[in-house]
């Protein structure tokens, strides 16, 4: 009788802590001093460098896919994604173009004449500074867990739903700046980015957005 007990404590217990580490809702007075913080770290960021690692994941697949590199920003749009492992690709998002390296095969893309491109390169700018807190374009949806503060984003425009199902940033607590993105496709697949060693506010030549 006495192991039956001590298995059902066990087991509470195990419920107990598993509960605590999942995400919870935030209140609303949690909310508007989250958004508050994300917003005045937002506007003081003017360059912003950082490692990442990207997982994607595909439902087909029983291993994540893994690559690596580097992100650099410059204010007020200037996006540089650096992949370096396992292969060399980077991608620049400037002047309303989207240029493309591809081991030394350029190419260009123009976005100025697309409203779903240009919304695509707003929701990227806007997860890596943290600034994209738009009620209309977004449902959005607010939780917390012990480190961390996550946004979870549903485009509210039908045909961005089509690239986009969901959008979760993740935030640390402490320095209110963005430590994962997560974008979760319209099927099951979805990519997970992991940002490290963040430099905010370091000298960025423009000559460094150069595909």
């Amino acid at each position: 009788m006495k192991s039956k007990i001590y298995l059902f404590v066990i087991i509470l217990n195990l419920f107990v802590l598993n509960s605590f580490a999942q995400e919870q809702k935030m209140s609303d007075s949690e909310i508007a001093t989250f958004k508050q913080s994300v917003n005045i770290v937002s506007k003081k960021i003017k360059t912003l460098s950082t490692d990442f690692v990207q997982y994607k994941h595909l439902d087909f697949l029983s291993k994540d896919i893994e690559t690596s590199g580097k992100m650099i920003f410059k204010e007020p749009n200037l996006l540089q994604w650096q992949y370096k492992k396992p292969y060399n690709y980077s991608i620049v998002f400037k002047n309303n173009k989207i240029l493309i390296n591809d081991e030394g095969k350029k190419s260009a893309v123009d976005i100025g004449n697309s409203k779903i491109f240009g919304r695509i390169n707003k929701l990227i700018v806007g997860s890596v500074s943290g600034d994209m807190f738009d009620d209309k374009e977004f449902s959005i949806s607010y939780f917390k867990s012990k480190n961390q503060n996550i946004a979870k984003f549903i485009p509210k425009d039908v045909t961005l739903k089509k690239y986009i199902k969901q959008i979760e940033l993740t935030f640390d607590k402490e320095d209110a700046t963005v430590v994962q993105v997560k974008l979760l496709e319209s099927s099951e697949d979805y990519t997970r980015i992991v940002l490290k060693n963040k430099v905010i506010n370091a000298k960025i030549d423009d000559s460094v957005f150069t595909n």
